[in-house]
C-alpha cells in the first residue's frame, strides 16, 4: 500500500546490490534497462544512477547506462555521486527532453563540499543537499542534533536559491538515516526532530525532505526469531514516525511494502523505545527486538 505524498527516488541502479553489480560487471545495459522498468512500474519518481567508485575510470559506461535508461523509462534520474567530475559526465549524458523537461538530480553536495555545476549561472539540476554536516571554523563537522541540522539545511537552501537559481522545489534535503545497529548517539532521534524542524520552518517551505531508508536496518536479520519482518517493520516504523512530521522522499526499493503502521505496532513501540536511548542501552534493547 502507498503511502500518500511520499515519493520514492529507486535505489535499485546501484552496485551496492550484488545482482546489479553482476549487470554492470558484464555491461548487460538490457538487464539495467528491466530493472529500471520494473521501478518505474511499482511506482519510482526519480531512479538513481550509481555505477560505482571507478565511474571516472569508466566514464562510457556511465553514459551508456544514463542513455540506455532514458530509452526505456521517462523519469528524473538522480545521478549519485560524491564526485563533481562523475556528476559533469552524467549531466552531459542526461537528456531532459526524455523526462518529460524535467532536471536530473545531483546526489550529493554538503556544506563543505560545496561544488555545483553551471557556474556563472543556474544550476542545470535539482540538488539533494546533506545536512547531516556543517562548516564550523574552517572544518566540516557532523551534526548530532536536530537543531543543528535544521541550522546547516537553512543556510544551504538560502545559499541555492539566492547564488544558484535554484527554487525551493528543486532542493531535497537529505537528513541521514543512520544504521540502528550502530547508532549509539542518538542520531536517527536527530533526524527525526531535523524533518520536524524544517518541516515547520516557513522560510523552507516547499522544500522536500528525504532519507536513505535501506540505511536503518542495515547489518540486522530479516526476521526477529519470532518471524516478524524485522527490516521492514523497522522502516516502515520510522516512516510513521517520520511522515507525519514532513519527510515526503526516500531513496529507496519501490516494490517494498512501504506502509504507517498502526499505533499499536510492536516494531513501532520497540523503535520509539530504542531511539530514545544512546549507546550500549539502545543497542541492548535493539538485539532484544531481534530476539523476540
Amino acid at each position: 500500500m502507498a503511502i500518500p505524498g511520499l515519493q520514492i527516488i529507486g535505489e535499485r541502479i546501484n552496485p551496492g546490490f550484488r545482482s546489479t553489480r553482476r549487470l554492470f560487471e558484464t555491461g548487460d545495459l538490457a538487464g539495467i534497462q528491466a530493472l529500471a522498468r520494473r521501478q518505474a512500474a511499482a511506482g519510482a519518481t526519480s531512479l538513481n544512477i550509481n555505477t560505482g567508485a571507478d565511474a571516472l575510470a569508466r566514464p562510457d559506461f556511465l553514459g551508456a547506462v544514463i542513455r540506455a535508461v532514458q530509452a526505456v523509462v521517462d523519469l528524473p534520474l538522480c545521478l549519485d555521486s560524491p564526485d563533481p567530475r562523475v556528476q559533469e559526465i552524467g549531466l552531459r549524458a542526461y537528456e531532459p527532453g526524455r523526462a518529460g523537461g524535467r532536471k536530473p538530480i545531483i546526489n550529493s553536495i554538503t556544506e563543505a563540499r560545496w561544488v555545483l555545476p553551471g557556474a556563472g549561472g543556474s544550476c542545470p539540476a535539482q540538488v539533494i543537499v546533506m545536512a547531516s554536516e556543517r562548516m564550523e571554523g574552517g572544518e566540516a563537522r557532523q551534526n548530532r542534533t536536530g537543531a543543528e541540522i535544521h541550522a546547516t539545511a537553512r543556510r544551504c537552501v538560502e545559499r541555492l536559491v539566492a547564488d544558484h537559481g535554484l527554487v525551493p522545489g528543486e532542493i531535497i534535503v537529505d537528513v541521514s538515516i543512520s544504521a540502528l545497529a550502530a547508532d549509539l548517539t542518538g542520531m536517527t532521534r536527530a533526524a527525526l526532530e531535523g524533518v520536524e524542524r524544517i518541516a515547520s520552518d516557513p522560510a523552507l517551505a516547499g522544500v522536500h525532505l528525504c532519507g536513505g531508508l535501506s540505511n536503518l536496518a542495515q547489518q540486522l536479520p530479516a526476521t526477529t526469531r519470532s518471524g516478524l519482518p524485522l527490516r521492514e517493520g523497522l522502516e516502515n516504523a520510522f516512516l510513521t514516525l517520520a511522515v507525519p512530521r514532513g519527510l515526503d522522499m526516500i531513496i529507496g526499493t519501490p516494490w517494498r511494502d512501504y506502509r504507517l503502521l498502526p499505533a499499536d505496532d510492536p516494531l513501532l513501540a520497540a523503535l520509539r523505545e530504542i531511539i530514545a536511548l544512546d549507546g550500549r542501552p539502545a543497542l541492548r534493547r535493539l538485539l532484544q527486538l531481534q530476539r523476540s
